[in-house]
């Protein structure tokens, strides 16, 4: 890569007196501009040797790639006559000329509140769906399963015990994850949850049977409330328990702060609790969800048109990361066919679908080999309810495919709406989302998605074929002539600088979960701009070396590794997003750059807590990003991996 010669081409493409500030993370430039409508996107879309843009939080980033980013970098302060800065400041920088939104930064809050517990809710959901084939009448006759064949009712009432759980017990989910958010003691804030879900407050329910229970404080009665599966009241609640926490940590010192502070917190929280936040904020969820049956109701089909229309573009903002707590509230209002059931989940779905179709549309308009395989691997990860790589890495990229498939999810949105198609349980919003449908509205269901699919594809087809015709054109002269250079007869020199690599296997650097890396939340990694690979939720804190090699990079910030193996794989390894802005606290690097290294030798240490309390993911990536020198990237590992176990072949 001639690195003067990139910087010089993104400088001229976003304008050097456009430039306020940049900087650079592990793999691409972290731009600060004065006005982002200025850049010449085409020109950057047209760079071989640039992976991709975007914007997030104020910031042009340019993806540029590991142990290339930072020559490029140094090359474009240099050209452009800026002054080197950290990430940190650049993001401030870009603050500064971003306005606070507060209903951004509510549903940024609600989000980091429930992206953690997702898999527990999904859990649950999915277990919910399938105990729907065995309770559900009309699925398989007049009848249920479990009246036509009561010998299978034992699995169904396990079913139930299960996927029930987690939404019985929403406070304590949100009682750990609400305490984390705010920093205060998450074992607190699960037992402030299980308070608000108290067998004895169960009992309450027996309130229309003549019971009541009340407390009795010197003359004051306290009418109690059961707050099980309820999500406002229990976010309050905490929030106010981390509030106390922290007061009293700082003004309790030694033994008494640790004694006391637990007591103290947990007898006014739990007072202020039931007397105050659950009565108050148990009708503001009730509000809540009156108010969006009542839109579902008022606007109807017609509603949930522009509801599908609106989606996708809600999801690029991030915005979508706040539904789980409004679908959680509207599936405990679904009682027994009873209420209006998750119907944000049904327009997801569409939505999903609508992208998918697109992705596969421009799969079949273009001739480039690495849009190919982009495309159609977003594609099936769209199918399946993940749509980041198809949205960012392909729709958005060509533009057009976006729009048209917010036609096809509109359409068929609406569709579903007129048929009453309704989510009982959450899951997968895509093909698999079906199992969470109510029983007699799958086929609705299953005729809105092709509908979704099919209008999305077939326009996006269309407009591809004549109207945007000239952009794919461009590209099969580009693969046309890269086709007749490979063909050409190699030459020396071409054979001296082939890459020269050997199939191998990649180990886990990282005892954690092991997870798609389309469900990452950086597109960067999430779209295969970097390689394929695999991300990891870790739950230990020591990386290691997954190949026999040396270390090409080891950033001085320490999240972030670059090794190349001696079989020529180029391994990357990103401990969590955005830990750059970090500045290097909370992690302790071990090793340095050209530094001799063998499977298991330890590369540095991290702490989880600090880059939690810095509100980031420390989910971990590890992308082999020389991924063009193979044919296969194969991931290995799910679930829960170990440090030294297989995790990704090469060949």
């Amino acid at each position: 890569m001639d690195y003067s010669k990139v910087a010089a081409d993104v400088i001229k493409a976003v304008g050097k007196d456009n430039l306020v500030a940049g900087a650079h993370c592990a793999t691409r430039l972290r731009l600060v501009l004065k006005d982002d409508s200025k850049v010449d996107q085409a020109a950057l879309d047209n760079s071989s040797d640039i992976k991709g843009t975007f914007k997030m939080d104020g910031q042009y980033q340019v993806i540029i790639g590991a142990g290339d980013v930072n020559h490029v970098y140094a090359e474009l302060i240099k050209q452009a006559g800026l002054k080197e800065v950290s990430t940190e400041e650049v993001k401030q920088i870009a603050a500064k000329g971003t306005k606070t939104n507060p209903i951004m930064a509510f549903v940024k809050i609600l989000s980091e509140i429930f992206v953690p517990i997702i898999p527990a809710l999904v859990a649950g959901g999915l277990l919910m769906a399938v105990n729907n084939i065995f309770k559900s009448p009309d699925l398989f006759g007049p009848k249920s399963l479990v009246e036509q064949f009561p010998q299978v009712s034992g699995i169904s009432q396990m079913l139930t015990v299960l996927s029930d759980a987690p939404f019985i017990y929403m406070p304590v989910l949100l009682g750990i994850s609400t305490a984390k958010r705010f920093g205060g003691n998450q074992y607190l804030g699960a037992a402030l949850g299980l308070m608000m879900c108290s067998q004895e407050l169960q009992e309450v329910v027996a309130k229309a049977a003549g019971f009541s229970l009340d407390w009795n404080f010197f003359g004051w009665t306290l009418e109690a409330h059961q707050y099980t599966s309820q999500v406002i009241p229990a976010i309050i609640a905490v929030w106010v328990m981390c509030v106390v926490e922290k007061w009293f940590h700082k003004h309790l010192h030694s033994a008494v702060d640790f004694t006391f502070t637990p007591l103290f917190t947990m007898i006014i929280t739990g007072f202020l609790t039931f007397a105050l936040i659950g009565p108050v904020f148990g009708q503001v969820s009730d509000w809540v969800a009156t108010g969006l049956v009542w839109l579902y109701d008022t606007l109807g089909f017609i509603g949930m048109g522009i509801f599908g229309a609106f989606y996708t573009p809600i999801v690029v903002t991030g915005l979508h990361q706040s539904f789980p707590a409004f679908e959680t509230i509207l599936l405990n209002s679904w009682k027994d066919g009873q209420g209006s059931g998750d119907f944000i989940f049904v327009v997801a779905s569409m939505a999903n679908m609508a992208q998918a179709a697109a992705a596969f549309a421009v799969f079949a308009l273009t001739k480039n080999s690495k849009t190919k395989g982009l495309s159609s691997s977003a594609g099936v990860s769209a199918l399946l309810g993940i749509t980041e790589p198809a949205v960012f890495g392909v729709n958005l990229k060509y533009r057009f495919p976006f729009f048209c498939a917010l036609v096809g999810s509109a359409i068929s949105a609406a569709i579903a709406g007129l048929f009453k198609v309704i989510a009982v349980s959450l899951g997968s919003a895509g093909i698999l989302g079906l199992i969470s449908i109510q029983a007699k509205s799958i086929p609705f269901y299953l005729i809105a998605e092709v509908i979704s699919f099919v209008i999305a594809f077939s326009i996006t087809y269309y407009y591809g074929k004549t109207k945007a015709a000239d952009v794919f054109a461009a590209e099969a002269a580009v693969a046309e002539a890269e086709a007749e250079t490979e063909s050409a007869p190699e030459t020396t020199e071409i054979q001296a600088t082939a890459p020269v690599v050997k199939a191998e296997t990649i180990t886990v650097p990282i005892d954690g979960q092991a997870v798609d890396l389309a469900s990452v939340s950086d597109p960067v990694f999430s779209s295969g701009a970097m390689g394929q690979g695999i991300a990891i939720k870790p739950s230990g804190n020591t990386v290691v070396a997954p190949v026999d090699g040396i270390v090409q990079i080891a950033f001085e910030t320490g999240h972030a590794y670059g090794l190349k193996s001696d079989n020529g794989a180029e391994v990357l390894i990103h401990i969590g997003i955005d830990t750059v802005s970090m500045d290097g606290k909370g992690f302790d690097q071990k090793v340095k750059a050209n530094q001799k290294v063998k499977k298991g030798d330890v590369l540095g240490t991290f702490d989880s807590a600090a880059i939690t309390d810095a509100g980031l993911d420390d989910t971990t990536m590890v992308i082999v990003t020389n991924t063009a020198d193979y044919s296969q990237v194969t991931p290995l590992a799910s679930g829960t991996v170990a440090s030294g176990a297989d995790l990704i072949e090469v060949k």
